[in-house]
């Protein structure tokens, strides 16, 4: 029977690389849903869409093909044929992919690819509403956070390494503002589910965050 091990959490909270680690340790695929929506968002803005436009963005997702392959154990996206891992991590595709998402036909729209993925593998999956919305029967559920301070730090020296101009406090106040965004939404709300175990990373490093999870799972018999 195989399992699934949901991870929920605001941005920069450290979930992609600990839910990879975990998923290296466990042997089992990790879904990036966050990559997935990015994916999207990528397109939409490459569409010249207009973000506060709701309507536009519902008929436009359809035009979209988001496909998941894996090679080595890792996740490759693709957007209509294109590999776009490389392209879609940027502060501007983070804050369209935050309001893409509150898009009810976004959402549907992908939606399915992700559950899909869960019942045919063991798979550890992290986003923002997994636990709660797209798999409520997880094996698993984590909250995984850190304060924003923290987040936005990781965040600055990120972006450094990759060029980026952002300053710290810019980052900051991009943080705090895609918390009230993604906490505040009307559609799957980024909240910690009521069965999920809350995970504060911002004094763990990697290894003891992943260490954390795995010994969480082995509770739960996962």
């Amino acid at each position: 029977m195989s399992y699934s091990i949901a991870i929920d959490g605001p941005a920069g909270a450290g979930k992609s690389t600990i839910a990879r680690l975990v998923a290296k340790k466990k042997g089992c695929c990790y879904v990036d849903t966050g990559a997935i929506y990015r994916a999207m968002a990528l397109f939409m803005l490459r569409s010249r869409v207009d973000a506060s436009d709701r309507e536009q963005i519902a008929q436009k997702c359809r035009e979209a093909r988001v496909e998941l392959a894996y090679e080595n154990g890792e996740q490759q996206v693709f957007l209509n044929g294109e590999p776009v891992n490389g392209l879609i991590r940027t502060e501007q595709v983070s804050q369209m992919a935050s309001k893409t998402a509150a898009v009810p036909a976004v959402r549907e729209w992908l939606i399915d690819l992700q559950r899909g993925l869960a019942k045919s593998r063991d798979v550890i999956m992290d986003g923002r509403d997994i636990g709660t919305c797209v798999l409520p029967e997880a094996t698993v559920k984590i909250y995984l956070t850190a304060s924003v301070e923290v987040r936005a730090r990781r965040r600055y020296l990120e972006y450094r390494e990759k060029g980026g101009t952002e300053t710290y406090e810019e980052i900051c106040e991009d943080v705090a503002k895609r918390d009230a965004q993604d906490m505040g939404r009307a559609i799957a709300p980024l909240k910690q589910a009521e069965d999920a175990v809350l995970v504060d990373t911002s004094e763990m490093t990697i290894e003891q965050a992943a260490d954390r999870i795995l010994e969480i799972c082995a509770q739960k018999g996962c």
